[in-house]
């Protein structure tokens, strides 16, 4: 243990990331300053909108639900601020926050720098049972649906992977790759063969990625997988740090290695298969924000992960915010807006990472 602390502390560098005078910074001054961004994107999000909102009103709302104070808005002004952009910011903020810090992980364990959250095909498994419930009619059963689709993709994952031996970093993407392949024929297939109407427009809407009618049981979802799943996946750092080592040195360090790898990639999928299952596939994210955050704090995942988390969730408010107010009347998918700037940024890293061939 006391070699994997040493080991922990100096953490292999990451091909794509150089030094920077932002990580003379310390970690502490990082952590709250996005904290305090991630309140005032909060409240800022809620009072941007046709209605006229202020910050006063969003706080007025929330402390009176809260049972803090007598209640001082109308009825349809609190109705705007807590039934209907509220949920939708929280949602969006707990899915950013699920999907980089899903990344983050993704990319130590697979020791891929352009690893993201739907590697293991949790996507396109989430898109058949979306898309087979929406074109059933049973959209209210769409959250289960994409779950239980995303959970049979990473089982077909895993099984594929170790169905050679032991399951590698190599082997798992390989695999995933495959799955995903599979699924998303599947996904086309039912989508050509049975989707008319209303139901197509709902279909294409959730493949892009949308926050749209997002309530409080979508809150409930996302905030509780960040505190059952996402809470142990940030007391892994110091495993995470050792993978940067190669298997046999995180083996040498102590690190039950395919046990590890074990947990922390059914614990990543269980956790992108719950954003997944409310948000649709909103990518970019994962890919994008862990190297943008090792840019101020270096790779040490110990900072990585809270703070990829906290800057996902500020990201991903913005974006919908954008999403639902840019084009107004009309709402464009969120996911168009994270890959219009995902895209980018991909291509930036592809270029500056000198190891991919």
């Amino acid at each position: 243990m006391t070699a994997l602390r040493q080991a922990a502390a100096v953490p292999a560098q990451h091909p794509e990331t150089g030094g920077s005078p932002l990580r003379s910074v310390p970690t502490a001054v990082w952590a709250v300053g996005l904290s305090l961004l991630l309140i005032v994107s909060i409240v800022l999000a809620v009072t941007i909108g046709p209605a006229g909102l202020t910050a006063g009103d969003v706080w007025a709302s929330i402390l009176s639900h809260l049972g803090i104070g007598e209640p001082t808005l109308s009825p349809l002004r609190d109705g705007i601020v807590w039934q209907l952009r509220m949920p939708r910011v929280l949602t969006a903020a707990a899915v950013g926050a699920g999907l980089a810090l899903a990344g983050a992980i993704m990319q130590a364990v697979t020791r891929n720098p352009l690893a993201d959250p739907y590697l293991l095909g949790l996507s396109s498994g989430a898109s058949v049972g979306a898309v087979v419930v929406l074109v059933l009619g049973v959209s209210l059963a769409l959250p289960f649906a994409a779950f239980v689709g995303a959970l049979v993709a990473l089982s077909l994952t895993l099984l594929l992977a170790g169905a050679a031996g032991r399951i590698t970093p190599t082997r798992t993407v390989l695999a995933g790759l495959a799955v995903s392949s599979v699924f998303g024929a599947v996904t086309s297939l039912i989508i050509f063969w049975s989707a008319t109407g209303d139901s197509y427009r709902e279909i294409l809407n959730w493949l892009l990625g949308s926050l749209a009618g997002a309530e409080w049981p979508a809150v409930a979802i996302t905030v509780g997988a960040l505190v059952i799943v996402g809470l142990p996946l940030l007391a892994s750092a110091r495993t995470l740090d050792s993978f940067a080592f190669g298997d046999a040195s995180a083996a040498a360090l102590g690190v039950n290695v395919d046990r590890m790898r074990w947990l922390l990639l059914c614990g990543t999928a269980l956790l992108t298969g719950a954003m997944v299952s409310v948000s649709g596939s909103i990518g970019f994210i994962g890919l994008v924000l862990p190297h943008a955050v090792r840019l101020l704090t270096g790779p040490g995942h110990r900072a990585l992960l809270p703070l990829s988390a906290l800057a996902g969730a500020i990201f991903l408010i913005w974006a919908d915010t954008g999403a639902r107010t840019l084009f107004d009347p009309r709402e464009l998918p969120v996911g168009i807006l994270t890959a219009l700037v995902g895209g980018p940024v991909f291509a930036v890293l592809i270029l500056r990472n000198r190891r991919i061939s």
